[in-house]
């Protein structure tokens, strides 16, 4: 994930626990967003986009036996510019490290899931918009159901990949859902920008809840940040707060 400044988001008028629309979002089962047999796609920009995004929702479609696909664009690697005790060489191994045991926290059959890594280096999809759109297109069909990060989430990696996914899931036919991160982190006044009309609200158990923070917690790399630099963590204390509401919210 990327970092986002929280200078006046950290404050409490935060859109995801001010918002009124909040409460009035419709509710959506596991089966009317991903259909029996359905496979599922989850496309995540850097290590950690897909739970936090929709760590809940992999515990389900795992828990119903529904085919699994992540793609991972980028390992992250490139996350702590200028950081001696994060240099890029030592995050492209811990970086992975961390992502298998995110999901094994989570629960999935790491035997059987399809995990594809992309390779490309982040903070520059930006200029390779439509070669990841190529990519992405390369390992959908059109009867899968595809999520990733929103593309006005606000983050030019986020956005790019969402932007691209959206153009490769219409060049097969699948289905295409986004998932916003940062967007609830803005000022409670920015609500009018969220796409209300999309949102819907996948409910998740006490124990569901509890293993999406805890495979959270495996990115111990994005939870220091390194002081020496002034660089703040990457996962901070206000999104790991969110992450133990009971729901995530997709637009459809």
């Amino acid at each position: 994930m990327k970092p986002v400044s929280i200078s006046d988001t950290s404050l409490p008028g935060q859109i995801w626990n001010h918002a009124a629309q909040l409460d009035n979002i419709p509710v959506i089962s596991t089966r009317n967003l991903v259909p029996p047999g359905a496979r599922a796609v989850f496309i995540a920009p850097h290590p950690g986009d897909e739970v936090v995004t929709c760590g809940g929702l992999l515990q389900l479609l795992s828990a119903l036996g529904h085919p699994l696909q992540l793609i991972s664009i980028t390992d992250g690697s490139a996350s702590h510019p200028g950081s001696r005790q994060w240099s890029e060489k030592r995050l492209s191994v811990f970086r992975p490290q961390e992502s298998v045991e995110a999901l094994r926290r989570l629960g999935l059959p790491m035997h059987s899931l399809k995990w594809i890594r992309g390779g490309f280096t982040d903070n520059a999809l930006n200029e390779r918009e439509a070669e990841l759109a190529q990519f992405i297109a390369r390992y959908l069909r059109a009867d899968d159901v595809v999520f990733t990060t929103w593309s006005e989430d606000g983050h030019p990696d986020q956005a790019a990949v969402g932007r691209a996914a959206a153009r490769a899931a219409d060049s097969v036919g699948a289905t295409f859902n986004e998932v916003p991160v940062w967007a609830w982190h803005r000022p409670a006044r920015d609500h009018t920008h969220i796409p209300w009309h999309r949102a819907r609200k996948l409910r998740l158990d006490t124990w569901t809840v509890a293993r999406k923070s805890h495979a959270t917690h495996a990115y111990a790399t994005q939870l220091d940040g390194d002081p020496a630099i002034g660089l703040a963590p990457l996962i901070p204390p206000v999104l790991l707060e969110r992450m133990r509401l009971p729901y995530e919210i997709v637009f459809v």
